[in-house]
């Protein structure tokens, strides 16, 4: 904890639901019915929400800064 402030998406189309992101970062994704969902508005964990991001099989979450609406990733 203790990162810059991220927001999280996943994209409908191309999430496959297989957990990694929630396996990686319990607490803020989980599973849906149709998708992984990102579960806080936001978060100060961006190492966590990039990791997860970064491992997803499909490249389904994008991640960007909660202030600026920069992209982080990818």
């Amino acid at each position: 904890m203790g990162g810059r402030p991220v927001v999280a998406t996943v994209d409908d189309s191309r999430c496959v639901r297989s957990g990694t992101c929630v396996t990686l970062a319990r607490g803020l994704f989980a599973l849906g019915a149709r998708r992984a969902e990102f579960v806080p508005e936001q978060s100060d964990d961006d190492a966590r929400v990039i990791e997860a991001a970064e491992s997803c099989p499909t490249e389904a979450i994008t991640v960007h800064d909660a202030r600026t609406g920069a992209s982080i990733f990818p």
